[in-house]
């Protein structure tokens, strides 16, 4: 079954890495970023329940869909109360399975976008507290890169001294200091290397824009 499933996968346009058991199964799925997980309850050595909550218990939040024999509504309460995200029962019709894996994949997508910022080659990754410019990877302080991460949410738009003091320092006044301008000032010396354009555009009397300009 397992066999017969990757190639028709395979042919339907996915890379496939196929595992015949659970703790096979988990250890790829911590060292690999999937888009989609398609587990059987009954593996061997770790049945597929078990292998989803300690993916889940890890944070590895790849789609999981079951696809098991196992269907009744006692099974399937159980598997998506272990994390499992879609459940089918066998026999199942493969183009079932693939608009299933298809639709899995789309929500996995549109979730990696809202945690990924991105201005032209400047790319904040939320989840991983991660800055990349042009793929080199940028060390930020943790008040450096929420400033970033407020900066890259508004791109586009000019967001003012009195916004970045609210929402990123939690100042509901004007402390009367030039924080904001300092810490705008690293983040350029950091972010901004010789030959470099500015990536943080001061805009007179509105404040600070990142992107479209």
């Amino acid at each position: 079954m397992a066999d017969h499933l990757a190639r028709g996968l395979t042919d339907a346009g996915w890379d496939i890495e196929l595992s015949h058991d659970g703790e096979d199964g988990f250890r790829r799925a911590c060292e690999h970023p999937f888009d989609v997980l398609v587990v059987d309850r009954m593996l061997p050595h770790l049945d597929g329940l078990a292998l989803v909550g300690r993916l889940r218990t890890r944070q590895v939040q790849t789609p999981v869909l079951f696809l098991t024999a196992m269907g009744s509504v006692a099974d399937r309460v159980a598997g998506l109360e272990a994390g499992g995200d879609d459940y089918l029962v066998k026999p199942f019709a493969f183009a079932e399975l693939n608009a299933r894996v298809n639709a899995l994949a789309r929500r996995r997508g549109a979730s990696r976008e809202r945690t990924l910022l991105t201005s032209g080659d400047l790319a904040l990754d939320r989840l991983a507290r991660e800055v990349r410019r042009g793929g080199t990877e940028i060390e930020l302080l943790p008040l450096e890169f929420k400033l970033l991460e407020y900066l890259m949410l508004n791109a586009g738009r000019a967001v003012t001294r009195s916004m970045l003091l609210e929402q990123v320092w939690g100042f509901h006044f004007d402390p009367r200091t030039n924080i904001v301008e300092t810490h705008i000032s690293r983040l350029r010396a950091k972010l901004d290397q010789p030959g470099q354009a500015s990536l943080i555009t001061t805009v007179r009397g509105a404040g600070y824009v990142v992107g479209g300009h």
